[in-house]
């Protein structure tokens, strides 16, 4: 069989149509090869046969179709990633005792980032209102700061100021994130309700609610990471922050399970970051804001179904123009478990080190040589190179041996530079990362820097995938100038690791007190930890009330 396509202008290359699934409207490209078929041209007309050309590559072009053709009958039901989520946001039921402890310690681990966060003018200077002076009556606050902001921007301020530094909770699988950066949304939204519901006669919402959606938030963002690649196609994890923080900040907004499927809906459909800002030569500080742009858009986006927008049922799977097709390589989701309380109960905590996840162990290992090297009278100086035995995650992200470190962003995601810190000074702090700091600016730590090298352990990266271990590890080997070489130090699972979960308690609460010192007084910072440790004291507590014990005048 053969169609005609009559055309004016140019077109610079025909792409045949396989059958039987040939679309009704047919696609142009000028980068993919002529097909093999016949084609007879003149001058205004293009004839081709349309067959089982499967070998050819799949097309997309945004060139309006150029034939007339009847419109195929689709259905409006929505996939059911959509449905799935929205039904677990408002239908499940948590009972688990863990998830909730955990969620606890989460929940002061990652205001205790975004206090730390405050010391630093890079995040500061990008928070506040979009007007300067701008307070909205009711409009929920902002930790460390008197800003009183829409939800919306609050959203942003509270996301940037948790993830600047790298510091809070982290879930590694196919995709990597850091689940606890949904608190940017959820909050704001949280004490924004409360304020209102406060000044209308209504009851607060309480912390243990935003728990719950914190848990909630998890589950969604980690289950979606388990098996599904998004880096691999050039995408931000943060589009997995959006995406859950929409569906949790749904259900505290009062919309349906079926606007919760639109406003799902939508977050997928938004345009997505490019991983572009965090890999060499453009690392640079969007990434310590791109989560909290991706929670100010989930707020958005639910406001916006809240007064009645529609949403888009087959965002994901709508052939050519879903996300499978544009974004994901024709491949749909792939889900290991169903939602509950897995990711919660599972997440990893950063206790130990401001550093980018997959280098915790590495840069465990290096304390224990720094040890080594000074009960051996040598120090950094003695040491010729270094060999990181790690998992494939570790060398695709953080591995920049040869990359030149031009900023704080740099730094943090390398992992050379990171274990050179370490081995030279026994120390890793959040300190060490601006241009102006010690560590910065030393010859040691640089040259040291390039003299460590990666290679990557097949059984590393098998362990890191099991869902059995989920072990992160690394494995340092150091050869001395005079060519002793020092025994291996490995370590498999870092001290946040759930295997390490009640070593870490302690350490967590620590690194909570050592985060809220420098900006409350000792007896306030005394009274939010104590009030941290009394669950059931916590989870009764109204959510601006609590929020209230953050602000600085």
């Amino acid at each position: 069989m053969s169609y005609s396509v009559r055309h004016s202008g140019l077109i610079s290359e025909v792409i045949n149509i396989p059958h039987p699934e040939a679309p009704r409207a047919f696609l142009f490209q000028s980068r993919l090869p002529r097909p093999k078929n016949p084609i007879s041209k003149n001058k205004n007309k293009i004839k081709f046969r349309v067959s089982d050309d499967s070998h050819l590559p799949r097309a997309f072009s945004t060139r309006a179709a150029l034939m007339s053709a009847p419109i195929p009958t689709t259905s409006h039901e929505a996939d059911k990633v959509l449905t799935d989520i929205a039904d677990y946001v408002h239908n499940y039921d948590i009972n688990s005792e863990l998830a909730y402890d955990t969620a606890r310690l989460v929940f002061l681990d990652t205001l205790g980032c975004g206090m730390e966060a405050m010391n630093f003018k890079e995040c500061t200077k990008l928070l506040g209102p979009v007007v300067e002076g701008t307070t909205v009556p009711n409009g929920s606050r902002v930790p460390g700061t008197d800003y009183q902001l829409d939800p919306i921007r609050a959203a942003f301020n509270i996301g940037t100021q948790i993830r600047w530094l790298d510091y809070n909770d982290c879930w590694l699988a196919a995709e990597w994130g850091h689940p606890s950066d949904n608190l940017g949304g959820i909050l704001a939204v949280a004490d924004w309700l409360s304020r209102t519901y406060k000044a209308e006669g209504k009851p607060a919402l309480k912390i243990k609610d935003v728990l719950k959606a914190m848990i909630q938030a998890h589950e969604i963002q980690g289950c979606l990471a388990l098996l599904n690649s998004y880096n691999k196609v050039g995408l931000d994890h943060v589009v997995l922050v959006k995406v859950a923080t929409t569906a949790v900040v749904s259900r505290l907004l009062g919309l349906t399970r079926d606007q919760t499927v639109d406003a799902v809906s939508q977050a997928w459909v938004d345009g997505q970051s490019l991983r572009t800002y965090r890999h060499s030569p453009n690392t640079m500080s969007r990434k310590s804001w791109a989560a909290g742009d991706a929670c100010s858009r989930a707020v958005n986006l639910a406001l916006i179904v809240k007064k009645g927008e529609a949403g888009i049922p087959t965002v994901l799977s709508a052939p050519v123009w879903g996300f499978y097709d544009v974004l994901f390589k024709g491949k749909e989701f792939e889900f290991q478990r169903p939602y509950g309380t897995y990711v919660m109960e599972n997440v990893l905590f950063k206790v130990s080190y401001p550093a980018e996840f997959h280098s915790q162990t590495a840069v465990e290992a290096a304390k224990k040589i720094f040890a080594t090297l000074k009960s051996l009278g040598k120090s950094a100086e003695d040491i010729d190179n270094v060999v990181i035995r790690t998992h494939e995650a570790c060398v695709r992200i953080i591995d920049k041996q040869h990359k030149p470190m031009t900023n704080f962003a740099d730094r943090d995601h390398c992992i050379q530079y990171m274990v050179s810190v370490m081995l030279c000074y026994n120390r890793l702090e959040t300190t060490d990362y601006p241009d102006e700091s010690e560590a910065a600016q030393s010859p040691l730590v640089e040259s040291l820097r390039r003299r460590i090298s990666c290679v990557e352990d097949p059984q590393y990266t098998a362990d890191y995938h099991d869902p059995a271990l989920r072990t992160i590890p690394n494995a340092l080997t150091v050869t001395l100038k005079d060519g002793t070489v020092l025994e291996e130090v490995a370590v498999a699972a870092p001290l946040g690791h759930r295997t390490r979960r009640e070593e870490a308690k302690p350490v967590i609460l620590e690194k909570y007190r050592r985060h809220l010192s420098p900006h409350f007084s000792e007896s306030h910072v005394k009274s939010l930890i104590e009030l941290g440790n009394d669950s059931a004291k916590l989870f009764e507590t109204d959510v601006d009330t609590y929020v209230d014990m953050y602000i600085k005048k």
